[in-house]
């Protein structure tokens, strides 16, 4: 059988080459003719699977090794018989990660305590899970809204788009892009969702670009309805909107769920799944190397909790990579420089309950 893969998918080759011929080719440039004799894809968000690329193709199974899925055209896989998996969950962490670096920023630029506001999580799948879970860890009261879980689950955790609109300083998004129906989520954040903002709150979108009208976005904060906005997902990727950059808080190029853990996860759910299809024995396939910074120790005698959250991640960093260079987008993600979670760091010195919470290893006699 032949795999076709895209060759910025980590940790993967030598996954398949025992039971497979592979083709490694970068995935936004992957064509109908490259797909033709494949058996099986395995992709992220820039190869639209779709009938240019899949007419006339072999291609039985297409695995994404990405949380989101609107770059596969469902209808016509399931009418071509083409089944397709996603990694659901696989980087939640590292988005959660992300949030906490954004939010640390935000306090220590604006000099407020995390404790003292009110974050509004639209979105609570497996990424809002534990954004919420991690934002109650560090003080902050969390307001939730999930209209699909909230018809299923009833509305005990849940509130409206209002009350949320009404109440919370920051409002975070972490929803699927759906373009159309009940729970659309393109253009999400338009002039209609602005018009209900009552307390000029930041407004940070790590879910997918087309969530946020750029325009209205951008009318937004030159009026002052919006505070400030972190974004890491663009209309029109790589083209992103350069004076939508120019007035962010944080600007960064799509990365907010790209540690190596979350990527690490990504490749095997991919792997597994692909292996299940096809019956080829590498079921229990995964990543068994994972590279560590070079220094995972901090000490908490002179570290607060919000210096640990960016001594593990310096978001800053990749904010001022992407300002230094709009062009590079693509690659900047293809070569995203190594990114650990907070499990493979340990904190000496310390009883914060915070990082603990958080995932660090607390270590109090070291």
């Amino acid at each position: 059988m032949k795999i076709v893969i895209d060759n910025k998918i980590p940790f993967i080759k030598g996954a398949f080459e025992k039971v497979a011929e592979v083709i490694y080719l970068p995935g936004g440039s992957i064509t109908a003719d490259d797909v033709r004799d494949a058996d099986a894809l395995i992709v992220r968000t820039r190869t639209h699977c779709n009938k240019d690329l899949l007419e006339g193709s072999k291609v039985k199974f297409i695995a994404t090794a990405t949380i989101g899925f609107d770059h596969i055209d469902k209808n016509y896989c399931e009418a071509k018989g083409i089944q397709w998996t996603n990694a659901p969950g696989c980087n939640a962490r590292s988005v959660a990660q992300y949030l906490n670096s954004a939010l640390a920023c935000l306090s220590n630029k604006y000099n407020f305590q995390l404790k003292d506001k009110t974050l509004g999580v639209v979105g609570v799948g497996h990424v809002g899970r534990l954004v919420v879970e991690m934002a109650s860890a560090l003080g902050m009261k969390v307001l939730q809204n999930d209209p699909p879980r909230q018809l299923k689950e009833g509305s005990k955790e849940f509130v409206s788009l209002e009350q949320i609109c009404r109440e919370a300083d920051i409002i975070t998004f972490h929803v699927p892009l759906y373009r159309e129906g009940e729970d659309k989520t393109y253009h999400f954040v338009d002039s209609e969702f602005i018009s209900k903002l009552k307390k000029q709150p930041f407004l940070i979108n790590a879910a997918r670009g087309e969530v946020f009208d750029t325009s209205a976005v951008k009318r937004a904060l030159k009026s002052g309805a919006v505070l400030g906005v972190v974004v890491d997902c663009w209309e029109i990727e790589p083209n992103i909107d350069l004076e939508l950059l120019a007035k962010a808080e944080i600007a960064t190029p799509h990365i907010a769920g790209y540690s190596a853990d979350g990527k690490a996860n990504a490749t095997r759910m991919s792997v597994q799944s692909v292996s299940r299809f096809f019956n080829l024995g590498l079921d229990n396939w995964t990543v068994t190397d994972i590279q560590k910074p070079a220094n995972t120790i901090i000490d908490g005698s002179k570290t607060t909790d919000k210096e640990a959250i960016l001594q593990s991640y310096d978001i800053l960093a990749d904010d001022a990579r992407l300002r230094q260079s709009t062009a590079t987008f693509e690659k900047q993600r293809g070569d995203y420089p190594l990114r650990r979670e907070y499990g493979v760091y340990e904190v000496k010195n310390s009883q914060s309950e915070v990082l603990r919470q958080l995932g660090f290893e607390i270590k109090q006699d070291y």
